[in-house]
């Protein structure tokens, strides 16, 4: 395509559309074009839409633009863009409905929303693990009965800091994973101000998190079949989810049986020399250095860590052997960064890259 994709975000007025927001300014293949949100926001500009609620600051492209109505502006919007992210606070059916109500405008849909991430024919992609599940973009579009319109969703913020670290390793034979993560407050869309419950303490529940964790890499990790992706059957996954009083930075504690025990030397290896197609193509949002591992006893920490490489880094440390499974260690991710909108725009670009915006 010659010059910039024009896209839209869609939730643009909550954290991770605020984030989505800041990462389109000065991006090299991705134009902000339209910015949609509730009907109570549409119609004011994006300052005061963002009111209070502002997480970070708005970059002074978006400080003016109007935002449209997310339900009743859309037809309008079809042909004026190229795509759009979704990022919306509603009700899973009715974040299914809106999103393939887009993709049925002939409007691509990059979303941040977990409403599709089990729909067989909806690729849920880490770009550095699963690029070939793109394959099934044709299928969807066949029952959409769309030429252009399709939906890719990108996974749970908290896999980000585990699933990442154990791609690396399938090859000895993954069987049984345990981990807890320690999820920063960014994830439920909070700052220290809206959040005082979670000073001086830890709540240890968060809302459909821990299914999420062991039912999301089983698809990560599973084949394009006829159409469709069929989750792989193992490793079995345990997971257990904390809210911890962080800022940003999803931390996790992680334990793993193989099948064919690796030495802690091959495994500092596979981190290492493991890099995928964002790497190999060069993408704009891509780290040079997926995995980057930490001697230091007391590494990987979030307020230290969580921005390498612009946040799109995954953080490793602690590789020991366990008691009881094989080995354990800790991993770190930055949440609102690579675990949400951060990925999120570096899945478009590889969808830009294998020209399905096209």
């Amino acid at each position: 395509m010659n010059g910039k994709y024009r896209v839209a975000v869609i939730g643009a007025t909550g954290m991770v559309g605020q984030r989505f927001v800041s990462l389109l300014e000065h991006h090299p293949l991705f134009e902000p074009a339209a910015l949609f949100a509730s009907g109570r926001s549409a119609g004011k500009t994006y300052e005061e839409a963002v009111g209070a609620r502002r997480a970070m600051p708005i970059p002074e492209y978006a400080r003016h633009m109007k935002v449209l109505d997310a339900e009743r502006d859309a037809p309008a919007a079809a042909g004026k863009i190229d795509f759009a992210f979704c990022a919306v606070n509603m009700p899973k059916e009715e974040i299914r409905s809106l999103e393939e109500r887009y993709a049925r405008l002939e409007i691509p849909v990059v979303s941040n929303n977990s409403a599709h991430r089990f729909t067989p024919d909806v690729p849920m992609v880490i770009p550095e693990i699963n690029p070939e599940h793109l394959g099934v973009i044709p299928a969807q579009r066949k029952r959409l009965g769309t030429k252009r319109g399709f939906i890719a969703v990108k996974s749970n913020c908290s896999l980000q800091s585990y699933v990442p670290l154990l791609h690396p390793l399938r090859g000895f034979g993954i069987e049984k994973v345990a981990v807890c993560t320690y999820q920063a407050i960014s994830g439920a869309g909070k700052t220290f101000e809206t959040m005082p419950e979670i000073l001086d303490n830890i709540i240890p529940y968060i809302g459909g998190e821990e299914e999420k964790s062991e039912r999301e890499p089983l698809k990560i990790w599973g084949s394009v079949q006829d159409g469709v992706i069929v989750p792989a059957s193992l490793p079995q996954i345990s997971a257990q989810c904390l809210r911890v009083p962080v800022a940003d930075g999803h931390t996790a504690a992680v334990s793993v049986s193989f099948a064919k025990k690796p030495t802690k030397e091959e495994i500092l290896s596979a981190w290492k020399n493991f890099s995928g197609e964002p790497q190999r193509l060069s993408l704009p949002s891509a780290p040079r250095q997926f995995i980057h591992y930490f001697e230091e006893d007391d590494r990987p920490q979030p307020k230290l860590d969580r921005m390498l490489e612009h946040g799109m880094a995954i953080s490793a440390g602690r590789l020991r052997e366990d008691t009881v499974f094989d080995y354990r260690f800790v991993g770190l991710s930055h949440n609102t960064l690579r675990g949400a909108a951060g990925g999120a725009v570096l899945l478009a670009e590889l969808i830009a890259a294998k020209s399905y915006f096209d």
